[in-house]
């Protein structure tokens, strides 16, 4: 069988144009996304519990720096602290890469909190109708990890087994015969002390810098999947009860099983840092062991608070919508 049809062979661009000094990636499009499909969203939800949709965009600024900031800070103090000590300003070069999920957690944790604060919402009220959008959120941006051949799982043969070659990271010495599925890739290095990954030359020999790529568990989709998965189910719960939903219950669901999720799949996949290796639990693992016991605790108690079993918010619907008419439609 050739080598291209024993695995979904993935070799996909990351970057979809050069507009001048811009350069557009997927990774950007699919991590905007959902701040701009989850204002219709989160504006449905809004609407259909008397609150004002004008709170929308308020909390879509609050969840936007939460997420980036977090993100990134998570990254640094996570995964790439050396980094951080050696030159604090690393923090702002974003487009060098680096953001983590668990990091964007806290982020919004802390938004959500800001914006409730200042707003005069219930926190928990706020949080269990945001992580309807926060799963959207999971799905797009290990839809843009796919698109950068990035978070891959470990080698494998299922039947569904993606091959990265531009997964520079986790290239493994060329055998021979070649594993089904693999295919070979040249490292050559560059004037500038950097290394380009060409593939291989059909009928070119091999050399020591020939390295090959193997089909490896499609962690990312994994993910997206189960996130569309939370979205469908988060959402079909809030329909039901709308603001009659259990203080909580949703928060703490959702973390629950997103976490769990993490924490299981973590197994399927490469780690992403060095001093990972050699340990019982991974970075991610034991970065979600602590928001999994959280979400117990948030799903145990949902709604037992006899004074204030639904959250609250302001329904102030009506009153803006009438403020917004001109004097003489009143």
């Amino acid at each position: 069988m050739s080598p291209f049809f024993a695995a979904i062979y993935w070799n996909i661009n990351p970057i979809i144009a050069h507009l001048g000094p811009v350069t557009l990636r997927w990774y950007g499009l699919f991590f905007m996304l959902p701040f701009v499909v989850g204002t219709f969203i989160l504006t449905h939800i809004y609407r259909s519990e008397r609150v004002s949709p004008q709170w929308v965009d308020v909390i879509t600024i609050y969840m936007l720096i939460g997420t980036i900031v977090g993100a990134r800070l998570g990254h640094m103090l996570f995964y790439d602290f050396e980094a951080l000590m050696a030159d604090p300003l690393v923090v702002f070069k974003i487009w060098q890469g680096g953001l983590a999920s668990h990091g964007a957690t806290i982020g919004i944790l802390l938004a959500c909190w800001l914006f409730a604060r200042n707003n005069k919402f219930d926190y928990l009220w706020v949080l269990d109708r945001i992580v309807i959008v926060v799963a959207l959120g999971g799905a797009c941006i290990r839809t843009g990890n796919l698109m950068n051949s990035e978070i891959v799982g470990k080698p494998t043969n299922v039947p569904w087994a993606f091959t990265f070659p531009r997964d520079t990271e986790h290239l493994l010495p060329a055998t021979s015969p070649l594993p089904s599925g693999a295919v070979l890739v040249d490292r050559v290095a560059q004037t500038n002390g950097t290394y380009a990954y060409p593939l291989h030359a059909a009928g070119q020999p091999t050399t020591a810098d020939t390295l090959m790529a193997v089909p490896r568990h499609p962690t990312q989709i994994y993910e997206a999947l189960f996130c569309i998965f939370l979205l469908a189910l988060l959402y079909s719960m809030w329909n039901r009860t709308k603001e009659r939903t259990p203080r909580g219950q949703l928060f703490g669901l959702f973390v629950v099983l997103l976490f769990t999720q993490r924490f299981l799949g973590e197994y399927l996949k490469e780690n992403q840092v060095k001093f990972e290796d050699g340990h019982l639990f991974n970075q991610g693992q034991l970065l979600s062991i602590p928001l999994i016991f959280i979400g117990i605790w948030v799903l145990w108690r949902a709604g037992k608070d006899p004074e204030n079993p639904y959250g609250y918010a302001p329904r102030d619907l009506e009153e803006k919508e009438a403020a917004a008419l001109p004097p003489t439609a009143r």
